[in-house]
């Protein structure tokens, strides 16, 4: 820290009491001045020699024939008034970050200017702030929080604006060009001072460690949030820090200042403080997209709705995470609901950004298609975002689907919103509506046809078909639709391939074909503990055939005329298995077809179109929930 001694005599300033200061010397005092609740015994003569307004206050207090001189408004109250009293009498005084502003305020009340004597106070602590303490990064930082109690004197002094420029120019210089003094808020790790197995050394020389770029922002969250916007600010109009740094800032702030942050609550009683703060940084967040995490934004919007924020500043929040909510984490979206609702999770508010994410592909989409001439389709790859929005509702959907209150149409409506996006496979989803199911066993007929809807039940992996078909939660009609889509796969895994008189892509290749001559009962109720252990038989019987088909087909020297017989009995046997109560009118539906269409006039409830032959098991999953 920087200081400055002013004077040489000793400090011959004595106390009596709490109220009362005096100067001890051989000629007795001739002034009274009352500063506040301190009474100062003092000279006429080093006083007025340095200070005008002194001047003017003794010309009054003769006129007036008064023994004392009342000053009760000057800033930096008693202290500030002693050191300048002190500099008038030449006594040693130390100026440092901390007393400097409060003697540059007191010393502009009392006037001491260079017109009244040259080298006076006021040219001098200028000299020192302008030499010393704003080439400090540390003394200006402390600067600025003194000024706080000093306002509007340090304001007009312009003492905070030109500590805000230099706290901004010193964050904004080339990281090569910083000489980091590792300040208060930062210690240096042992390889950074040169010892330790962490050491950097290059030929035997220690390596000088760089300065990373946000080196400064746990320095500021020191200052109070007002005096923090400012310097924010004015380093967002010097336009040399990134916003990805300025993002860092305003997370480090957010976690120093709001205790409980990083956990989702906010451990405090001062609630209109902290809403002043949230709502502070989110004016201050960068709006360009990927600046700031999801996962921070999400926090913040958790905050602003404990908080109340205002609307405004929650919508645009609202919209900025909706540009990157794939980036988000489960954790972050289980939102408590308000204390009034009956439901344990706000899932409005998901509901909300989900919509904004949509709109947001829904824009890029006919940005590309206006770009290019024509629709884009790319095939799914791992990095799109929707399939990692989907794989990230899917999850949600489980969680929230173990409130009790949870209406069927709210959980219905977050999950149509993500109905069409692109999924490896349905076995999120499919967790998600077993679990709802299972924790809501009172649903009716319709709700529950209307969640299964949702699911494609040929995007199932081989471990979600076993699940599936043993589920007495659900449907008839679905279990039978899972079990026809493993009999599909296994046909095709059976004929390397060739798909045959299998269901084709776009045709009606549902096993909801068979409600035509079944009714609505019997295909929506839940299967019996007869039907289940047929059908789970059935689907072992149809992977054992799967798997004996491709060992024959991979032994060299068996392909030929016997080993196709066999393949065509065994073919016909495959089929043999298929419960006949079950199955009989959906086949019989089919021969009548001769093309491999199912016709059916209930096809259009089923979610699964998909080509059968690209139809792929993923690779196993453990599933949490298992069938009582």
């Amino acid at each position: 820290m920087k200081f400055m001694k002013l004077g040489s005599k000793p400090d011959s300033f004595q106390s009596e009491g709490d109220n009362i200061r005096f100067v001890a010397t051989e000629l007795a005092t001739d002034i009274a001045i009352n500063v506040g609740e301190v009474k100062f015994y003092l000279h006429k003569f080093p006083l007025l020699s340095k200070s005008a307004r002194l001047q003017k206050l003794v010309a009054i207090m003769n006129e007036e024939i008064r023994d004392e001189i009342q000053i009760g408004d000057i800033p930096g109250g008693p202290a500030a008034f002693e050191v300048c009293v002190k500099f008038c009498y030449g006594m040693t005084v130390t100026l440092n970050a901390y007393n400097v502003v409060s003697a540059r305020c007191a010393a502009e009340y009392l006037e001491m200017y260079e017109s009244i004597e040259k080298g006076n106070l006021i040219y001098k602590i200028e000299v020192f702030l302008n030499s010393s303490i704003f080439r400090s990064w540390k003394d200006s930082i402390i600067v600025l929080q003194t000024t706080r109690s000093l306002y509007p004197w340090s304001n007009e002094l312009k003492i905070v604006s030109r500590c805000l420029d230099s706290i901004a120019l010193k964050a904004s210089m080339d990281t090569s060009k910083v000489d980091w003094s590792y300040t208060y808020n930062r210690k240096k790790v042992p390889s950074e001072n040169g010892s330790g197995d962490e050491a950097t050394q290059w030929n035997g020389v220690m390596k000088q460690q760089s300065v990373p770029r946000d080196w400064w922002v746990e320095d500021l969250c020191d200052l109070q949030v007002d005096l923090y916007k400012r310097v924010i600010t004015t380093i967002k109009t010097k336009g040399l820090v990134t916003s990805e740094v300025i993002g860092e800032a305003l997370q480090a702030y957010a976690l120093r200042r709001l205790p409980g942050f990083s956990k989702g609550v906010i451990h405090s009683n001062d609630v209109s403080k902290h809403r002043v703060l949230v709502e502070t940084i989110l004016k201050l967040l960068p709006l360009e997209k990927g600046c700031v995490s999801c996962s921070f934004m999400l926090r913040l919007l958790r905050a602003a709705v404990l908080l109340e924020c205002s609307e405004a500043e929650r919508n645009n929040l609202m919209g900025q995470i909706s540009l990157q909510l794939d980036e988000a984490s489960l954790g972050d979206l289980l939102f408590r609901a308000p204390p009034a609702e009956a439901m344990i999770y706000d899932v409005e508010t998901v509901e909300r950004l989900v919509e904004g994410f949509v709109l947001s592909q829904r824009s890029n989409e006919i940005s590309r298609e206006s770009e290019f001439g024509e629709e884009i389709k790319s095939p799914l790859r791992v990095s799109d975002p929707r399939a990692r929005v989907a794989k990230l509702i899917d999850s949600y959907l489980v969680e929230i689907s173990q409130d009790q209150n949870l209406p069927c149409v709210k959980f219905f409506n977050l999950a149509n919103m993500i109905s069409n996006f692109p999924r490896p496979t349905h076995d999120g989803i499919y967790r998600a509506i077993d679990m709802y199911l299972k924790e809501h066993p009172e649903i009716s007929k319709s709700d529950k046809k209307k969640i299964c809807k949702l699911m494609d039940c040929s995007k199932l992996s081989a471990d979600a078909c076993l699940h599936a078909v043993q589920n007495e939660r659900l449907p008839l009609r679905v279990v039978v639709q899972v079990l026809f889509f493993e009999q599909a796969r296994a046909s095709t895994s059976s004929a390397g391939g060739q798909i045959g008189s299998l269901p084709q892509a776009g045709s009606h290749g549902s096993s909801r074909s068979a409600a035509t001559t079944n009714t609505g009962d019997e295909w929506d109720g839940v299967p019996t503990h007869e039907e289940i252990r047929a059908l789970k038989g059935q689907l072992a019987a149809l992977r054992l055939r799967g798997t004996s088909d491709k060992n024959v087909s991979e032994g060299h020297g068996r392909v030929g005329e016997k080993a196709a017989s066999d393949h065509n009995n065994n073919n016909n046997k495959m089929k043999g298995l298929l419960n006949p109560k079950i199955f009989s009118r959906l086949w019989s539906s089919k021969d009548k077809q001769g093309g491999g269409e199912l016709s059916s006039s209930d096809t259009s409830d089923s979610p699964g179109s998909g080509n059968a032959a690209e139809t792929k098991s993923t690779p196993s999953r453990s599933w949490r929930h298992s069938v009582s």
